[in-house]
């Protein structure tokens, strides 16, 4: 029962990705061939709620559902591992017509082939979980 209230958000959030077009491959297919701001005006706004909200929970001190305090640990520097990973994940994106949250909406809405979508994202996941300590970082 405790965990309702991430279920009713999660089912909020998806609505709100499908209402506004974001599972739409159409609106990823124009964002990518900077046709249309829709998509950019979308991630701007999840960004700046991100920055808002982390800033927010620092400053309140807002603890998780197991009531530790919110930590986000500071990255580390580096140009190049970030373009490379960004690349990757905009190739996928790009293939895929989806980014990780609107492949469970798009799942929600009938698209049952977005399971093996999924799969492969969290065998891809555990297999970078394996080899991470032998990546160059």
């Amino acid at each position: 029962m405790r965990f309702l209230k991430f279920l009713l958000v999660g089912m909020f959030f998806g609505i709100v990705l499908v209402k506004s077009e974001v599972i739409s491959w159409y609106r990823i297919y124009e964002m990518f061939r900077f046709q249309s701001f829709h998509m950019y005006g979308i991630i701007g706004t999840a960004v700046l709620s991100g920055i808002l909200f982390l800033q927010i929970s620092k400053k309140q001190h807002i603890k998780s559902v197991l009531g530790s305090e919110i930590f986000v640990p500071k990255k580390e520097s580096g140009f190049l591992r970030y373009i490379i990973g960004g690349a990757i994940f905009g190739l996928g994106w790009g293939l895929i017509g989806a980014c990780p949250g609107p492949m469970y909406v798009l799942v929600g809405t009938g698209i049952f082939s977005m399971l093996i979508v999924i799969l492969f994202a969290i065998i891809g996941t555990l297999i970078y979980g394996a080899i991470k300590n032998k990546l160059p970082h």
